[in-house]
């Protein structure tokens, strides 16, 4: 059921002025303008994702920039067909899903290698655009120990949203 509902809302995603607002104060300039090309479902669910982090308490920088650009990398060559492709092919088929992958990003294969590599990706999109390596660290899931709890919170909040 709830495949189904960010089916949902992939579909219906929209990002309201007062949400732009609030990730230009979030982000510096160049990470704000990252946030702004990705795809709208992928804004959509960046700024759910920091919501949720938000309204459990947590409001440092470095978590919020990694709530808002973990996904960046996914970009607009990673339609709707290759996430759910993704997630079925994760679930069911996963050997299938890595020979599938494809790093050259001419290749139509190469949607299948954002889905299993976007958060390393992401992760180096955000540190170009100014966002500190400790961000990166949350993103690419590798936070150091201090940082386990924040890092298990945004996990929690992207697979709730």
């Amino acid at each position: 059921m709830h495949r189904v509902a960010q089916f949902v809302a992939h579909v219906r995603a929209r990002v309201d002025p007062w949400e732009e607002a609030f990730v230009r104060r979030a982000l510096s300039g160049t990470a704000a303008a990252l946030f702004e090309s990705m795809p709208v479902a992928d804004r959509r669910h960046a700024l759910d994702v920091t919501g949720r982090l938000v309204a459990a308490g947590h409001d440092d920088p470095d978590l919020i920039a990694a709530a808002l650009l973990h996904d960046a990398a996914k970009g607009h060559r990673m339609r709707l067909v290759h996430r759910v492709s993704g997630v079925l092919l994760e679930n069911f088929a996963p050997r299938l899903l890595r020979r599938l992958a494809h790093a050259d990003a001419r290749s139509w294969r190469h949607p299948f290698h954002l889905y299993l590599h976007h958060e390393p990706m992401s992760a180096d999109l955000a540190e170009r655009a100014g966002c500190s390596p400790r961000a990166g660290a949350f993103i690419r899931g590798e936070a150091g120990p201090i940082d386990e709890q924040l890092m298990r919170a945004l996990k929690v909040a992207d697979d709730r949203s």
